[in-house]
């Protein structure tokens, strides 16, 4: 884990600083190349010593603009396209970093955090070329190290938010794949705990404490809607019963276990505290998982249930078949 925000990629060119403090960032969305004349724009040139003078005005309008963006103040920049290697001599002369090709994702994190505006165009509202200095971003400094076998920009003391960012190693790209996933994952649980502010007990202790509830309440239904009711509740033992067999436990055995538990919660006044049991599917036991802290957010409970209900709901719905039977030839005699 990084104090700072990472940028995977290197410096543009080896001549540049490897560290710049009191960083001042700007952040581009256009190519700092060689101007060229846009798609469809023909120039008819009657003489052909102007040829010269427009190849020059080309090169010199990128050098103007990069000299725009050092004399605001700039010693780092970002753009999400290219820099040609004549421009990068001008921030290798001026001692300023410069990154091209950056995540566009990136880009926009990295102006968050350090009050940087994300530009595309110099151009303002009286048809001029400028950039203000105000569209410059602070960070305490940013510097490029080697990690493993790739360099990494990291832009540290962010002026706006503190960020973090977090290096993941693997065997290979699969393996990296899944560790993010289950990162992502593991943040965004986090991240909803916090907003809902309320957890239950996990490892199955919520479907088998809505099972045992469904079914006694099914009994007491003198229509036809207990059948439904019944195989809601039986529906839901599905967790608890591919957790344990996930785990390589003997899933009969721990459900009935976990059922038993809820059961009496839910019938002995005494006995609540068995509402908060789960599986332990390391020992293959049952316990209180709100005491070892093997917790989920309620909100995303709840939303599971909702949507795998109203998913088996639309399936359910579906009481027509459109069936299209190909032609038989007229060929018969």
């Amino acid at each position: 884990m990084l104090n700072g925000y990472a940028l995977n990629t290197g410096r543009a060119a080896q001549g540049m600083p490897t560290k710049v403090t009191a960083a001042k960032i700007a952040c581009f969305d256009f190519n700092l190349q060689k101007t060229k004349m846009q798609m469809g724009v023909q120039v008819l040139v009657s003489d052909p010593r102007e040829l010269e003078k427009i190849r020059q005005r080309e090169s010199d309008i990128t050098k103007e603009r990069i000299e725009k963006i050092l004399k605001a103040g700039a010693n780092v920049v970002l753009t999400t396209k290219g820099i040609d290697d004549m421009s990068l001599k001008y921030f290798v002369e001026a001692g300023a970093i410069a990154v091209r090709r950056v995540r566009k994702e990136d880009l926009r994190h990295v102006a968050k955090a350090t009050g940087a505006t994300m530009v595309s165009t110099f151009a303002d509202m009286e048809g001029e070329e400028t950039f203000d200095p105000s569209f410059l971003g602070h960070a305490d400094e940013v510097v490029e190290e080697r990690i493993a076998d790739d360099d990494v920009i990291l832009v540290k003391g962010t002026k706006n938010t503190s960020v973090v960012s977090v290096i993941l190693r693997g065997a290979n790209d699969y393996m990296l794949d899944e560790i993010e996933r289950s990162l992502h994952d593991a943040l965004c649980i986090v991240k909803r705990t916090l907003e809902s502010n309320m957890v239950v007990a996990g490892g199955g202790a919520v479907e088998a404490a809505l099972s045992v509830y469904l079914e006694n309440l099914a009994t007491t239904l003198g229509s036809r809607e207990q059948l439904a009711i019944a195989e809601f509740a039986e529906s839901l033992l599905i967790i608890p019963k591919v957790l344990s067999v996930n785990a390589a436990k003997d899933a009969t055995e721990l459900v009935a276990k976990l059922r038993a538990y809820h059961h009496t919660a839910q019938t002995k006044a005494d006995k609540q505290h068995y509402s908060s049991m789960g599986l332990d599917l390391v020992k293959g036991i049952v316990r209180n998982n709100l005491e070892y802290g093997v917790i989920e957010p309620a909100m995303s409970k709840v939303k599971i249930i909702q949507f795998a209900t109203e998913a088996a709901i639309t399936i359910v719905r579906i009481d027509d078949m459109i069936k299209l039977t190909k032609e038989e030839s007229g060929n018969e005699e």
